[in-house]
């Protein structure tokens, strides 16, 4: 499966936004998102990209697949390049196997294992890096993501005050919320 974590928190500046932003997004049952950036082009980006989606899905009559949602949105922001969505995304998805992929402002669409973003994404990285294995447990991912975003938060002023997590597997969609320990 693919794992989303996401921190909670909003500056601007010195100035702590908000405590309780959600920045993963479930944009079909298969298919989901996590974002770093300008809030409300997170937010725009999400649900048109959801409704695209469901458009598409209602056209083919079967599941729209990852790559398919991050073309998409990949197209939407390289349309916008002039006047950009201030976000980067990851996009990631189960149909045959779980795939990923990360998306900065313009719309570059680059496949990966796992990935990070954000002010936090170089800290994340740090964790990810060594101890990232293919095929691991949904458990073993779910932990190791938790991780790499605490150990963000730790450093990184403009992230923190807890945890959204989504897990797509073949099988379904599950969220859910943590504090940060």
């Amino acid at each position: 499966g693919v794992v989303f974590v996401s921190e909670k928190r909003i500056a601007f500046g010195n100035f702590l936004v908000s405590k309780s932003t959600k920045k993963t997004f479930s944009i079909t049952s298969k298919v989901g998102a996590a974002c770093a950036g300008l809030v409300a082009d997170m937010q725009i980006l999400s649900l048109q990209i959801t409704a695209l989606a469901k458009i598409r899905k209602m056209e083919l009559k079967r599941d729209v697949p990852p790559n398919t949602v991050a073309k998409m949105m990949s197209n939407m922001m390289y349309e916008r390049r002039y006047f950009p969505l201030l976000t980067q995304v990851i996009v990631g998805g189960v149909v045959d196997k779980p795939i990923m992929y990360t998306l900065d402002p313009l719309g570059s669409v680059l496949p990966d294992e796992y990935a990070a973003v954000g002010t936090g994404a170089e800290m994340a990285l740090g964790v990810l890096d060594p101890q990232f294995k293919p095929n691991m447990s949904k458990d073993e991912a779910i932990d190791l993501a938790k991780r790499a975003v605490r150990s963000a938060t730790l450093r990184d002023s403009a992230s923190g005050d807890g945890l959204d997590i989504l897990v797509i597997t073949k099988d379904g969609t599950e969220e859910f919320t943590e504090s940060i320990k």
